[in-house]
């Protein structure tokens, strides 16, 4: 069995190797999102119905979900160039379908193979850098993480919309497609493998579970927030999911006995690593749901186009951007306590703020308000992964990063599913009551960003309970909690 910490390679490996993975995945995960304001010119080009256009959408979001509980085993079983090659390879072939589809069912299986090598991407780049980078040194490279997974998502709409202005659809991937094929001709000169790969056997129960498990959650979430809060057909595979995520846990538990499990439930024995899991789930879901609670307002209701809502968004970005590796350095410094707290706080303000907003608010105080959400999302989300991250035992690494990238997908799609419906159901009620329908869908946002405000409190409990002080070595609660997840024997 290899229950030894994977070898760290020399510093001037890591500096190679590290940037070159975290820009593969800004690529990556800013792509995610670019299709959201690409839908409406595609359906036209396609002549497709909304609803089938909206699956460009809804299938990336499933394949994430499917496909990144199982890179725990695929991190283990395959060499660093292998998964890196694997993941930029799938997204480029991607990329090139999209790019030059002639029907709409060749560009739904371009957004699949897309998505397939994202959800590779991020577990090997925070995989990546527990393995290389020392302890005392990692809150400053998570700060850059936090650029790829918080502002990659809220710019891929800005950067589409831009482009969509002056350029067709098919430019989105026009963009996309040389910068990835860069990152993999700079992967083939600069990266290097490291650690040993084990033998880890796949168990052929756990990946269907996960995959209708996780896949029939987003579906779920994913549609009741389309269908504006009717739940109709929604319970068959919102059930399913449920029922298919319980069988999924517990086949895991079994197969810990023999530790071989597809994705290893003894991470959550770590106290610090559940606590950080459950606020960066409240951030993301308030997050997610407010990148799509803006549009809507922005766009809809004050008439804004999407570049403008993008020029709106741009100067949060930019903050998250600088803050990362400011505020990584910081962790490294102080902790993760002194720096999430007020975070938490901000976040809830900035949220509560945006709920008192109408249809006359000047934009320069919702560009404010913007730019202070980001602020407490940088003071959040850096502290709260490397403190999560840094508390496992190296044997768990791929494990828990799979288990970050999952819950990120479930998080997102719950948040924007909590909040579209929150919307729905308050607008709904005031029509039917008289309300004109402007300032009806007008109550209905706000109180979304009052619960979403809500959300932040919740986290907020749990931030508390952050240790005050970053570890000095990974919490050992156990020897079975810090076994190796999976034997080198077949």
């Amino acid at each position: 069995m290899h229950d030894s910490a994977p070898a760290q390679a020399p510093a001037q490996d890591t500096r190679g190797i590290i940037p070159i993975l975290l820009l593969s995945a800004f690529v990556l995960i800013l792509n995610e999102t670019t299709m959201s304001v690409a839908i409406p010119p595609i359906r036209e080009a396609m002549r497709v119905e909304a609803t089938t256009a909206q699956w460009l959408l809804t299938a990336f979001l499933l394949t994430m979900a499917t496909v990144i509980p199982l890179s725990g085993f695929i991190l283990q079983r395959l060499r660093t160039r292998t998964v890196f090659f694997l993941a930029l390879g799938l997204f480029n072939l991607g990329t090139l379908l999209c790019l030059v589809a002639p029907t709409f069912p060749l560009l739904l299986v371009g957004r699949v193979v897309q998505a397939s090598g994202t959800a590779v991407m991020m577990p090997l780049l925070m995989t990546t850098i527990l393995t290389l980078v020392p302890l005392e040194r990692r809150g400053r490279v998570m700060g850059n993480v936090s650029i790829v997974i918080s502002v990659a998502p809220a710019l891929g709409p800005t950067v589409s919309g831009f482009i969509l202005e002056h350029f067709s659809w098919r430019a989105v991937f026009g963009l996309m497609l040389p910068i990835g094929a860069a990152m993999l001709v700079a992967g083939a000169l600069r990266l290097k493998n490291f650690g040993e790969p084990r033998k880890a056997p796949v168990d052929v129960v756990s990946v269907p579970l996960s995959a209708l498990g996780f896949g029939g959650l987003v579906y779920a979430l994913t549609q009741l927030g389309e269908a504006s809060g009717h739940l109709g057909n929604l319970l068959v595979p919102l059930g399913i999911g449920v029922v298919a995520i319980v069988a999924f846990l517990l086949r895991q538990r079994a197969l810990q006995k023999v530790d071989r499990p597809l994705l290893d439930l003894r991470t959550w024995r770590n106290r610090t690593f559940a606590i950080a899991l459950g606020i960066m789930m409240v951030s993301f879901g308030s997050l997610f749901g407010v990148i799509v609670l803006l549009p809507l307002y922005l766009q809809e209701l004050r008439g804004l186009t999407p570049a403008q809502s993008g020029l709106l968004v741009l100067p949060g970005g930019v903050m998250m951007g600088v803050m990362g590796p400011l505020v990584g350095r910081l962790y490294d410094r102080v902790g993760p306590r002194v720096l999430v707290v007020p975070g938490v706080l901000v976040l809830s303000t900035t949220l509560f703020l945006f709920s008192r907003s109408d249809l006359g608010t000047p934009i320069w105080l919702l560009v404010l308000l913007y730019t202070g959400l980001s602020f407490a999302l940088g003071l959040t989300f850096t502290p709260t992964m490397t403190a999560g991250l840094n508390s496992l035992a190296p044997q768990t690494y791929s494990h828990g990063s799979a288990w970050v990238g999952t819950l990120q997908q479930v998080a997102g799609a719950a948040g924007s599913a909590l909040l579209v419906t929150v919307m729905a159901a308050r607008t709904s009620g005031l029509v039917e009551s008289g309300l004109v329908e402007v300032d009806a869908r007008m109550s209905g946002i706000q109180l979304a960003f009052v619960v979403a405000a809500g959300l932040a409190v919740v986290a907020l409990a749990l931030a508390v309970q952050l240790p005050a002080r970053p570890p000095a070595k990974p919490e050992l609660p156990g020897r079975e909690d810090v076994a190796g997840p999976v034997r080198a024997e077949a």
